[in-house]
């Protein structure tokens, strides 16, 4: 009889609570990144101006992909919908966001710097797109960070050692990118009780180094070093044959000259 009363007085409350006002950030963050992306096969076709202005109702969102925690957007989910363009820096408007999947679309650019305002995102999967330029230092503002996974994407540069200071990452996947440089220590080798993440996250990364990846390796002479090698040996050589050839030549023409000079002493008269 209690759970029942207790149910019965939920949903009154549910009834005469006013509804929640709509956040004008969240709707800037929804229209900016609708407009940074393209849909082609037309999955979002309910992201709409109308519903960017009020997307959330109590706990549910009228948004695909989008979840809501009282009045807020809390969670986007876009996985797999063939999404094309940018990911927009105004995503930081959604400052209640506490998970962000992207993962397995074909998008482009950067990694937004403005993610750091993202003080409560807890999952970050940008995987399987084709984000490039270098991973953000700035990430390490968000403290709450859990997973960030960033695999199979074409991301260069070096892995910034900040994110090593995130104490909850458990999942961080790099993998499978244009990486460079050492692994560091803070996130290779981990000590205490932070989780330790092994070479899996690391691989598919050709000038990545360092624990729990091999040492650096040799790269022996650059192709550059090899043409200014043949360019200088070549360039000795042919100094060389040319002075052999000058000297050879002065040597002759002395000799020439003194045999000359011995003919024309014999052919001179005597007095």
């Amino acid at each position: 009889m209690g759970f029942s009363r207790l149910i019965l007085v939920l949903m009154l409350m549910s009834v005469f609570l006013p509804p929640s006002t709509p956040d004008p950030n969240d709707e800037s963050c929804l229209t900016k990144l609708f407009e940074s992306m393209e849909d082609p096969n037309h999955n979002l076709m309910n992201w709409t101006k109308a519903s960017f202005e009020n997307p959330c109702s109590g706990f549910l969102s009228n948004l695909a992909g989008a979840t809501c925690n009282n009045g807020r957007i809390y969670k986007l989910s876009l996985p797999n919908l063939a999404l094309r363009g940018s990911i927009s820096p105004f995503i930081s408007n959604c400052t209640n966001l506490q998970a962000l999947d992207i993962s397995n679309n074909s998008l482009t650019g950067p990694i937004p710097n403005e993610l750091q305002y993202l003080v409560n995102l807890a999952v970050l999967n940008l995987s399987s797109n084709r984000l490039s330029a270098a991973i953000p230092p700035s990430l390490a503002m968000c403290a709450y960070l859990n997973v960030i996974d960033l695999h199979d994407n074409t991301l260069s540069g070096t892995i910034p050692p900040q994110l090593g200071s995130l104490a909850r990452l458990s999942v961080f996947d790099v993998s499978n990118n244009k990486l460079s440089g050492p692994i560091p220590a803070s996130l290779g080798n981990r000590t205490g009780n932070l989780p330790r993440f092994n070479a899996s996250s690391f691989l598919g990364n050709k000038d990545l180094y360092g624990y729990p990846l091999g040492p650096m390796k040799s790269k022996g002479l650059s192709v550059v070093a090899i043409v200014g090698i043949g360019l200088g040996s070549g360039l000795l050589s042919l100094v060389l044959s040319f002075t052999v050839v000058c000297v050879w030549l002065r040597v002759t023409e002395k000799k020439m000259a003194a045999e000359q000079e011995g003919k024309i002493s014999q052919l001179m008269p005597e007095y």
